[in-house]
């Protein structure tokens, strides 16, 4: 068998807030449980939000916490001809197609609403490669072809069994975005398969972008790892953390002198909890 090797994987847009820091002890903890490999990756590749303040404020709030990892930091933004091959590989096997709609276009051709945070679902005008000839003049997007015949299944180490629905759940998706950069889902899908992650720690937030991932796998022929989403950490009013929570930060909280073995008790003892709620 693989040795076990999970990712902690901040993305540099803000400052990291307690909800990524019990998901990132979460998974530091499993891995240093069975002696595993860990990979702290930088998720830097939208350059337009990404900041180097942040970057190495990642790296120092998880230092404060106590995290560890054996390999990195490695950066997205450096393996963009890495993920431009698999791109190549998708297009070559008809998986992927390319799609000149904006976003407004895909707005106003929604059938139905989408849920907050994710795209909605696309309509398929460039699917069959009918394009407006408007349109030519934008540089395309490539999208991965769903099949709404099929069903994706998983099986999750926290939450259970999940089975989506392509078509239904999520349509066809942006692997490749119209300012030539690679999307989350395809960088996700090649950095764990080439830095050998045998389980993706993460939030539930997070479970569709799975169902995606895993047909990116599938069509490269790849063995998909293991998941487990942790539940998400809310405010008091009852919304997800984001990074505009200030007061919430990692960088706040050390400030005001919190120590950091105190709060990985109350990580530990809420990760108690959800084992006695399954």
């Amino acid at each position: 068998m693989s040795r076990y090797c999970t990712r902690l994987a901040p993305s540099p847009t803000g400052y990291l807030h307690l909800g990524h820091a019990r998901t990132f002890w979460l998974a530091w903890e499993r891995c240093r449980k069975v002696e595993g490999r860990l990979v702290f990756r930088s998720e830097d590749l939208d350059l337009a939000r990404c900041k180097s303040e942040y970057v190495q404020a990642s790296v120092d709030d998880l230092v404060w916490l106590g995290l560890d990892w054996d390999v990195g930091p490695v950066f997205q933004s450096k393996r963009k001809s890495v993920y431009r091959i698999y791109l190549r590989r998708l297009i070559e096997a008809g998986f992927v197609y390319p799609c000149y709609c904006s976003r407004k276009d895909i707005a106003e051709a929604a059938s139905a609403p989408h849920e907050t945070g994710d795209e909605p679902i696309y309509p398929g005008t460039c699917r069959e490669g009918n394009i407006d000839e408007k349109k030519m003049n934008r540089k395309p997007c490539w999208r991965f072809r769903v099949c709404d015949t099929d069903t994706v299944s998983f099986q999750d180490k926290h939450f259970g069994d999940f089975v989506f629905k392509p078509g239904k759940d999520f349509g066809d998706f942006v692997i490749w975005r119209q300012d030539d950069i690679p999307s989350y889902q395809l960088a996700i899908v090649v950095d764990d398969y080439l830095m050998g992650v045998t389980e993706v720690v993460r939030g539930e937030d997070l479970l569709k972008s799975t169902a995606r991932q895993i047909l990116i796998m599938k069509a490269l022929g790849w063995k998909t790892p293991a998941y487990f989403h942790c539940p998400l950490m809310l405010d008091e009013k009852g919304n997800r953390l984001a990074k505009r929570h200030k007061s919430l930060s990692l960088r706040e909280i050390q400030g005001q002198g919190v120590d950091p073995k105190e709060l990985l008790k109350s990580f530990k003892l809420e990760a108690m909890n959800w084992g006695r709620a399954h």
